[in-house]
């Protein structure tokens, strides 16, 4: 197969990789990248929402702004900003339920900067009472926006259904009030707690200097370990709530409707099964959900199915928008095709197309050092044994029709299903009667 040799290929081409742990138990892992000028420096650390108290809500993600206000040495974000912009690099981090990540991507020749960069913001900032109460009134403004975008939102109204009970189930930014009641103590408290080396990946991927790790072991290297007990969360299981459907009253046109199923933890090996069905039902424009729902009945414009894993626990879900006379069609529909899986099942020639499919975007993917260096990252932070691409790809193609089939019935579990709705409904029963 022409696209499995491709990924050999280029598998084999950035192999081998180095990966080893710092003097301070730091975790690193270098991953050249062939016919690339750039590198990108990924910092991730093991914290999100879900490790936080009801207090500290949002905490995570409000660390992760303060990062970009200023240092000891880079005492504004300007100074931070300016010495980036200047060699046209691309920066950011992000925060998620379960991991915050802080990355530069860089012309090569600039890697040591990139590296000295993030080593200083993530272990030297300054978190400045003036900036920290500014940062405040714009992460109030962040949630303000993606509760006004129901096609965002509305994934967090399901999780909040599905993990009901469990702080995965809470919200990444926190909520107003917390963000206004939080004081810099408790927040650096917070941050000393699970910023330390043990808990930490520096994964660089790239055209790597061959200096790299003698600029790593004088930066990061020299964070001194911590012996404080490892932070940790409250485990997910499946609680008894009788909520089915989490309606979230808007007058807008398109309803936004999301089915959710409880899944598996990031390191299951049922997990491959799930991304080859993900795939089969909502996953390209040539998908059951997408021909059904889209090109034959036009109910919908967006339609999709996907897999989110956090450590112990993921949801599978199945999201559309609709106008609201669709809905109880879009509904009876989109339950059909799930039904349908489980009871016949999926062909041969499906799964080979999912696992083309998959490859292939892996395949466009692989050729940026950010996937490169995520992959790694990732791996190395949530897995007992980091596997590579290509091994990846060797584990999903075993994935037989039988497979797929008894996941379907595994996941796709009607008694454990849960909703969420953004539109003009006045509460659950509401809905629900809408359907009828």
């Amino acid at each position: 197969m022409v696209q499995e040799t491709i990924l050999k290929i280029l598998c084999d081409s950035l192999m081998p990789h180095q990966h080893f742990t710092l003097k301070n138990g730091m975790r690193v892992h270098l991953v050249p990248v062939g016919g690339t000028q750039a590198v990108t420096v990924l910092v991730l650390t093991k914290v999100g929402s879900r490790y936080e108290t009801p207090s500290l809500s949002g905490a995570s993600h409000f660390i992760e702004h303060l990062m970009f206000k200023g240092t000891k040495r880079r005492p504004t974000t300007l100074d931070i900003s300016r010495a980036l912009d200047s060699v046209g690099a691309q920066f950011n981090a992000y925060t998620n339920k379960h991991e915050t990540g802080y990355y530069i991507k860089i012309d090569a020749k600039h890697t040591n900067l990139a590296v000295d960069m993030l080593h200083d913001m993530v272990f030297h900032s300054k978190f400045d009472q003036k900036e920290l109460d500014r940062e405040r009134g714009v992460i109030i403004e962040e949630i303000n926006m993606y509760q006004d975008s129901p096609m965002r939102h509305v994934e967090d109204l399901l999780e909040s259904t599905v993990f009901d009970g469990n702080t995965l189930g809470w919200e990444i930014a926190g909520t107003h009030k917390t963000m206004k009641a939080m004081k810099r103590d408790e927040i650096i408290a917070f941050r000393d707690a699970h910023y330390i080396p043990a808990r930490m990946v520096v994964s660089v991927a790239g055209n790597i200097p061959k200096d790299i790790r003698k600029t790593l072991e004088k930066t990061f290297g020299s964070v001194k370990a911590s012996k404080a007990e490892h932070p940790s969360f409250e485990p997910f299981t499946l609680g008894t709530s009788k909520q089915k459907v989490n309606v979230q009253f808007k007058k807008t046109e398109q309803i936004h409707l999301m089915f959710g199923f409880p899944s598996f933890g990031i390191g299951d090996d049922r997990n491959e099964a799930l991304t080859i069905l993900s795939c089969i039902l909502g996953g390209t424009m040539s998908s059951r959900l997408f021909i059904s729902v889209r090109e034959r009945r036009g109910l919908a414009y967006m339609i999709r199915s996907g897999n989110m894993a956090y450590d112990d626990a993921g949801v599978f879900s199945v999201q559309a928008g609709l106008d609201k006379s669709r809905v109880p069609l879009a509904h009876k529909t989109i339950m059909q095709e799930l039904r349908k899986v489980k009871k016949t099942g999926v062909t041969a020639k499906e799964v080979k197309e999912a696992i083309d499919h998959i490859r292939g975007s892996m395949l466009l993917a692989m050729e940026s050092s950010s996937f490169q260096a995520e992959w790694y990252g990732d791996d190395e932070l949530f897995l007992d044994k980091v596997k590579t691409p290509e091994q990846y790809m060797a584990k999903l193609s075993k994935i037989t029709a039988a497979d797929v089939k008894a996941i379907a019935n595994e996941v796709l579990n009607e008694k454990k299903m849960k909703m969420a709705v953004i539109g003009p409904y006045k509460n659950e029963e509401a809905f629900l009667k809408s359907l009828s």
